[in-house]
C-alpha cells in the first residue's frame, strides 16, 4: 500500500494558503473601493509569496504524481486514491482546494474588471485636463452639444 500522506499533507497546507489568499483578495476589493493604496500595497505584497509557495507545491504534486507513473490531473489523483487508505481524504482535499482557488480566480478577475475601470477613468480625466479630449455636453434637445473649440482647461 502506498503512503499518500505527504501529497495530502501538500494539500491541506494549500488549502490553508488559499484561504489566505480569498481573504487578502477580498481585503483588495475593499481597498479598491476606498481607493486606499497604502492598503493595495501591503495586500500585494501578502499575495506574492503565497502565490508563489501555491505555484511551487502545485509543481511539487504534479512532480508526486509523474513520479507514480500517474497523469498529474483528476484522473491521476483518482487512481491514486484508489490505491491508498487515505484516498478520500485526498479527493477531499483536492476538491476543496480546486473549489477555493476558482474563488480566488473569480474574486482576483471582479477586482482586476475594477482596476482597469479606473485607469480608463484616470486617463479620460487626465485627457481632459491636458485638453487633448473635450468632454460630451448636451444641448437642449439632449443632442451632442457642438463646442467650437478645444482648449485646456486651464484657458477656459
Amino acid at each position: 500500500m502506498m503512503n499518500a500522506t505527504p501529497l495530502l499533507d501538500l494539500f491541506n497546507e494549500d488549502i490553508g494558503h488559499a484561504e489566505q489568499l480569498l481573504e487578502l483578495v477580498e481585503a483588495e476589493y475593499q481597498a479598491l473601493s476606498e481607493h486606499d493604496l497604502t492598503r493595495l500595497q501591503e495586500i500585494l505584497a501578502g499575495k506574492q509569496p503565497l502565490l508563489a509557495t501555491l505555484d511551487q507545491h502545485g509543481k511539487t504534486r504534479t512532480r508526486m504524481l509523474a513520479n507514480l507513473n500517474l497523469s498529474p490531473d483528476r484522473v491521476g489523483l483518482q487512481a491514486l486514491a484508489e490505491r491508498v487508505d487515505n484516498g478520500s481524504a485526498l479527493l477531499e482535499a483536492s476538491a476543496q482546494l480546486s473549489d477555493l482557488l476558482e474563488r480566488c480566480q473569480s474574486a482576483n478577475l471582479r477586482n482586476g474588471r475594477i482596476i482597469r475601470t479606473s485607469q480608463k477613468s484616470t486617463a479620460s480625466m487626465l485627457e481632459i485636463l491636458r485638453g487633448n479630449e473635450t468632454p460630451s455636453l448636451y444641448d437642449s434637445s439632449g443632442g451632442t452639444a457642438k463646442i467650437g473649440s478645444k482648449r485646456p482647461l486651464s484657458q477656459a
